[in-house]
């Protein structure tokens, strides 16, 4: 395959873990690929460690942006992209060595995949399996359960106009997922561990207070109205059948046991 795949890693303040990120792109058994590291405004090292690496490989490249903010970043690294497949890598976390291979053969068998991403594992802090629920569209009205590092088209990214710069305090990957899976379009998670999460204490997510929270919810909800509603109306409309149901063999139950045993049991 000589498809050309974009890894953007943007990078604030973790030039400590760079090199463990990059690394883990160097190792991929694909090759065609381009590695854009997104320099959002740092005031550490993250300039000259990034720069040593491309001295290393030139599908390596290096962008700075004064700090605007991780979807702002991401933007700014796809935007520069040659690639027809984008895979964001947070420059504190790893992909294991045949994540882009297997994605996309994904792609290749399934041209309705809109979404392609793996089993993950925990590192850092805390160790272990990262134990994610099964996608549906219906949950990610409720929650996220794909991480940041999921492979999609540029191309969609485009059609819905690229992460929401709005989404400052985290859940910008969920408003991400909800934009690009709303409409249509399938997803895949791969039986395979290619995604490695770190877990710091001082990790955005951690250091995010309840107001900062409650406004990203709000905001989303807001701007994908339409999806909430139409999702809340399913889970209606699913738990009034379940109730039906459960009346109906409520009903049927007591009719037997009243008929032929005298007696109810509900």
């Amino acid at each position: 395959m000589s498809i050309i795949v974009s890894i953007i890693v943007p990078c604030f303040n973790q030039a400590e873990y760079l090199g463990e990120a990059l690394q883990s792109v160097m190792e991929q058994t694909y090759t065609h690929w381009e590695c854009i590291i997104v320099n959002d405004g740092s005031t550490d090292k993250t300039e000259s460690i990034a720069k040593k690496w491309l001295e290393n490989d030139a599908r390596l490249k290096y962008v700075y942006q004064e700090n605007k903010g991780l979807s702002s970043a991401r933007n700014f690294g796809i935007a520069k992209s040659q690639g027809k497949f984008i895979l964001p890598l947070d420059a504190d976390d790893k992909i294991a060595s045949n994540y882009i291979t297997m994605a996309l053969e994904a792609f290749q068998e399934d041209a309705n995949l809109k979404v392609v991403y793996c089993k993950a594992e925990k590192f850092g802090e805390e160790q272990g399996l990262w134990e994610l629920p099964p996608f549906s569209l219906l949950d990610l009205a409720r929650f996220n359960m794909i991480f940041c590092s999921g492979m999609f088209r540029k191309l969609d990214w485009k059609m819905i106009g690229g992460y929401d710069v709005n989404m400052k305090f985290g859940w910008e990957d969920w408003e991400f997922w909800i934009s690009l899976l709303k409409n249509g379009g399938k997803v895949k998670c791969l039986e395979y561990t290619g995604f490695y999460y770190r877990v710091r204490k001082n990790s955005m997510v951690r250091h995010i207070n309840l107001e900062e929270k409650k406004n990203s919810e709000t905001y989303v909800t807001k701007k994908h109205i339409d999806f909430f509603i139409s999702n809340y109306d399913i889970l209606n409309k699913n738990r009034k059948q379940i109730e039906l149901s459960f009346e109906s063999k409520k009903f049927a139950f007591n009719l037997f046991t009243k008929t032929f045993f005298k007696f109810k049991l509900f």
